[in-house]
């Protein structure tokens, strides 16, 4: 089995969000059963089958984030270099056709978030920038079209 890397945060952020499925919405959701069916004939009550769709749908997320977290492994940014582009650099771009800068965080597909500039190793501009130094220009076919990016800067910070 192939192991996704996950920061700290991440892999903790995964096991909150698991542990509320299983303390929080579980019982809530057996309790809205018990309430429809407390209503009579649950042939034809919508909110007891909106109550079993919801059981459902939490079965299914608790299988889902149980998956990530088997198939995690945590990367410690400690014994990580800034010499070269790695998972959990912090990387400096500089957009060559914008003439702009942006700055991602290399993550695991687990945890990418582009509204906070928390790209996946496994997207089409991590994939490229992966394994690449400061000054290395790179070519990223997106579906916004092609764009180029120089690398300007390369870190690596505690992940928090």
């Amino acid at each position: 089995m192939q192991k996704i890397p996950i920061t700290k945060p991440g892999y903790d952020k995964l096991k909150k969000d698991l542990d509320h499925l299983r303390k929080v919405a579980v019982p809530e959701n057996i309790r809205h059963i018990e309430e429809a069916r407390a209503h009579g004939d649950i042939s034809e009550n919508a909110e007891y089958e909106a109550a079993k769709e919801q059981q459902s749908f939490i079965q299914g997320k608790i299988q889902e984030i149980e998956n990530k977290l088997a198939t995690s492994e945590i990367i410690d940014p400690n014994y990580l270099t800034d010499e070269r582009v790695v998972f959990g650099s912090t990387v400096i771009l500089e957009d060559t056709i914008k003439e702009e800068t942006i700055e991602y965080l290399l993550v695991g597909p687990y945890e990418s978030d582009i509204d906070k500039n928390k790209i996946s190793v496994t997207s089409p501009i991590g994939k490229a920038i992966i394994g690449k130094e400061v000054g290395d220009a790179v070519s990223v076919k997106t579906p916004g079209g092609v764009r180029r990016f120089e690398i300007v800067d390369i870190t690596i910070k505690p992940h928090t």
